[in-house]
């Protein structure tokens, strides 16, 4: 009998020591147990957008598609009671992100006013894939989408229970209604009559 358990103690520090986690092998794990660290280098566990739709993000600062920081700041200015952005910086596709994460954060506040969620510079696909998009791209993780990044600004939609809704590819637009149609009517704002 022990050396049945010691035979498979074994083969469990095997299977660890090369990087299959409860990640990699457990079904059960959601959107809430993965954990990304923001551009100042704060570890932020999804658990903390609980409740609330959010819309993840890779991007990045020399693409033709990086205007599209405008309309996630307009969606973040006009919905940001029931939405969060999670911008994530990836220099994955032709090197179209290749500052620090400073320089990232000085870049996107200069040029667009983000003031949304920016996290540190990961990599989205490929052996190196932070976990967290493994998830977003993975059937047998998310529950139905293999959709890896394809390009920067592919944007993912969680609802309020963690479930991926919808993935959208880079040419959709922030504010297009294919993505706003989840959000509802956003922040009101009221004005005092003299």
């Amino acid at each position: 009998m022990r050396k049945r358990i010691y035979i498979i103690t074994t083969h469990i520090m095997i299977l660890l020591s090369l990087g299959f986690s409860k990640e990699a092998s457990d079904n059960n794990v959601t959107f809430y147990d993965y954990y990304a660290n923001n551009i100042n280098g704060k570890t932020v566990s999804m658990s903390s957008y609980r409740e609330m739709k959010i819309l993840i993000v890779n991007v990045a600062s020399k693409c033709g598609f990086t205007p599209q920081y405008a309309g996630l700041q307009k969606l973040h200015e006009k919905f940001g009671d029931s939405l969060i952005i999670l911008g994530f910086p990836s220099n994955d596709f032709f090197w179209q992100e290749p500052g620090s994460n400073q320089e990232i954060i000085t870049f996107c506040k200069n040029n667009y006013g983000v003031s949304f969620q920016m996290f540190e510079k990961i990599h989205v696909k490929g052996k190196k894939q932070h976990p967290l998009y493994k998830w977003l791209s993975d059937s047998k993780l998310n529950g139905w989408n293999d959709d890896v990044p394809s390009w920067n600004f592919c944007k993912y939609l969680i609802d309020e229970e963690g479930k991926l809704l919808e993935f959208y590819k880079s040419e959709i637009e922030p504010t297009d209604t294919l993505i706003t149609q989840y959000l509802g009517v956003g922040k009101t704002t009221t004005t005092k009559e003299n």
